[in-house]
């Protein structure tokens, strides 16, 4: 099991592997604590941005210069997804969003995350905010998509458009 910590967050005792819940968990060594970290996955909304017909590619800063991927962030406190990703629209595009449609839940083990994808369509003139440093404006019919989870969601949604991506399976994964 990784690690992402050694004491426990709530008596700072040490934090050892046992087996709850039919999985590996780090456990508390004070038992009157009781703390297990469960390590549930993290909320994260997606965006598959239409803007002025073409779908809106970013590349985050720190990502290898080849990467481009669809808007996302983390889902806040009492936000809820559809909130979620009209905000990180927004706030890294600078764009007004409206909700066509949900386009699925996707699960990301890589980062233990659940990606949570809407199609967005929006309105105004695109600006970049810090994260990002790039992005590509691409045609529907040519979008690719790619084995991750907002990959899932892009082949899904093209599906859902008419379009039959290319290089992925009749069971909606990659053909890989």
């Amino acid at each position: 099991m990784k690690t992402q910590f050694r004491f426990c967050p709530r008596c700072a005792q040490p934090l050892v592997d046992e087996h709850r819940g039919d999985a590996w968990r780090r456990v508390c060594t004070q038992d009157a604590c009781g703390y297990i970290h469960w390590n549930n996955p993290t909320p994260v909304v997606a965006a598959i941005v239409e803007h002025e017909g073409e779908v809106i590619l970013a590349h985050n800063r720190s990502w290898p210069a080849h990467w481009y991927g669809l808007i996302t962030g983390f889902l806040e406190r009492d936000e809820s997804p559809e909130s979620g990703v009209l905000r990180e629209v927004e706030e890294e595009l600078a764009l007004r969003g409206e909700i066509r449609d949900f386009v699925g839940h996707y699960t990301f083990p890589a980062m233990n995350q659940l990606i949570i994808a809407y199609h967005v369509i929006a309105e105004g003139v695109i600006h970049l905010n810090e994260e990002l440093d790039d992005y590509k404006r691409i045609p529907p019919a040519r979008l690719k998509p790619w084995p991750a989870a907002t990959g899932e969601a892009v082949a899904d949604w093209l599906r859902r458009q008419g379009i039959t991506p290319a290089g992925w399976s009749s069971t909606g994964r990659a053909a890989l």
